[in-house]
This record gives structure tokens, sequence and C-alpha cells, in this order.
């Protein structure tokens, strides 16, 4: 089985209906010929350029590449298929693509490690119309972009359960290109950083101050000690405050 994938430098392509759910209460019997339909586009689309079905589950797709050009191709013909297709009572059927390339472990069951957990992030941390690429494949297709198409820096984003990412999105024969902000936990600020520091610093200082106790004689010291520590607190989480809106 393991022979039939591209092996070495791979580009995986994970797909999914974005709102599947809601399409299938809204079209019942209907969704059967929406399902089928996508399947079919998407099929067709990376099938024709080299692409290899590893796995699908419901209305989602896990492709791989041997070539990032020719899974980014295949991303945005799949789009535009979707697009121009008639669908059920005129619904929108969206779907988000997110692309990663690297260099996995191919074992007796398919491929195993961290850039498919990657990849499949950035699939979900997208929206439907939407295709991501990771650093590396933006890296690797330089300006073999498919005609039509614009690439876009959105930044650096933290998907779940991996380190930063910085993304990038395509936009297609003019589409959208401000889509909602990704489905990702948010890189805290450098301000933000600064912010929580001072504060647990500040938390610190309290937690020490109580747990020392107050020596005999120094009461008075240690009471005016306290009450500067409580202003200075004060300042700090107005501080804070003013920080995280200002950002």
């Amino acid at each position: 089985m393991s022979t039939a994938f591209p092996a070495g430098t791979v580009t995986f392509v994970f797909t999914d209906i974005e709102g599947s759910t809601r399409l299938l209460q809204e079209l019942g019997d209907e969704y059967g010929d929406v399902a089928r339909d996508h399947r079919r586009i998407v099929r067709e689309a990376f099938g024709a350029r080299g692409g290899t079905e590893v796995d699908t589950q419901g209305d989602a797709f896990f492709f791989s590449f041997p070539r990032a050009t020719d899974a980014v191709a295949a991303a945005v013909e799949a789009q535009r298929a979707l697009a121009a297709h008639n669908w059920p009572r005129a619904k929108a059927v969206r779907v988000r693509i997110g692309l990663h390339t690297g260099e996995p472990t191919l074992g007796d069951e398919g491929y195993v490690g961290m850039d498919v957990v990657r990849a499949a992030r950035i699939c979900s941390a997208g929206h439907g119309g939407q295709i991501l690429l990771s650093e590396t494949t933006r890296a690797l297709i330089g300006n073999q972009l498919p005609e039509g198409t614009a690439i876009h820096d959105l930044g650096e984003t933290a998907l779940k359960d991996i380190q930063h990412e910085r993304l990038y999105q395509v936009s297609v024969d003019g589409g959208p290109t401000e889509f909602p902000p990704l489905k990702a936990e948010r890189k805290q600020s450098a301000g933000e950083a600064l912010a929580e520091k001072i504060k647990a610093d500040v938390e610190k200082q309290i937690a020490d101050s109580w747990s020392g106790g107050i020596p005999q004689g120094t009461s008075k010291l240690a009471a005016a000690g306290l009450l500067n520590l409580v202003l200075v607190v004060a300042a700090i989480v107005a501080i804070v405050l003013l920080i995280r809106l200002a950002l």
C-alpha cells in the first residue's frame, strides 16, 4: 500500500466542506447529490495534477503530491470547479483547503509525522473558499503561480498543538481576499507578553510578602511597604489594561 504514495519531499493537501452539517439539515436527501458531486470534482482536479488520494472521511479529503506547484494548481482548479458548479437549491458549497510540504516518514499504513498534522491544522484554520499554504509550500512554488491567482501573506499564526506557522492565502480569479480571522490560536504580541510578565512579577511579590510574615517590631514599616505594593499593583493593572486596549 505504501509504495503507491509519493515519498521524499511531499506536499500534503487537506480539504473539507465548511458547514456540511448545516447543509445536510437544509437539503435533506438532496445532500447526497452534494456529497457525490463534491467528491467527483475534488478527485478529478487533484488526480489530473498527479495527486494521490491518501484517505477520505465524510466530506474531507487527504491527498499527497510529489510537487508543490502541482498541489497548488490542483487546489486552484478544484476551487474554480466548485464555485462554477450548480448545487441543489443554489446553495453555496464552500470548501477550505490547506497545504504543507515536508519530508514525512512513509510506513506500511501510510504517512507518519508532524508534517501530516501541520497540513491538517492549516486546513482546519481556514474558511470555506480559502486556500492556505504553509511557509514551506509558499517558498517552493516561488513565482510559479497558476494564472489568475495571487498570494497574500497572512502573517504568523499559532496552530493548535504545534509551533507557530506563517500562512499564505491564494486568491483565485479576483475572488475574496478577506475572510474572517483564522480559526487558530493568535500569537501573543510583545506588548501583551510584557504586560503578563509584569503582572506575574507583582503577584509573586505579594505572595512572598504574605508568606514570609511580618517580623516583630517592623509592623508599621511592613504595613507601609504593603500599602506601597498595593498602589504599585493598581498602577500595573492600569498599565496592563491600557496596553491591551492599544493592541
